[in-house]
């Protein structure tokens, strides 16, 4: 048996200008939206802490 991995890439949506991009879920530095600048994901040491809206996730 080949085990799941326990990390993903969520598909976020910038709050500030409404740009989705793909982010990793254990990002290890803060991701920035491409558009406005904004921050949509800071790491926390494990999973990072989103913000924005979750619109899906890709394994």
């Amino acid at each position: 048996m080949i085990p799941k991995p326990a990390s993903k890439f969520l598909r976020v949506k910038c709050e500030d200008c409404g740009n989705e991009q793909i982010v990793f879920d254990r990002a290890a530095s803060d991701v920035l939206c491409q558009v406005c600048g904004a921050t949509l994901a800071k790491p926390t040491g494990g999973k990072a802490a989103i913000r924005g809206e979750i619109l899906g996730a890709f394994e």
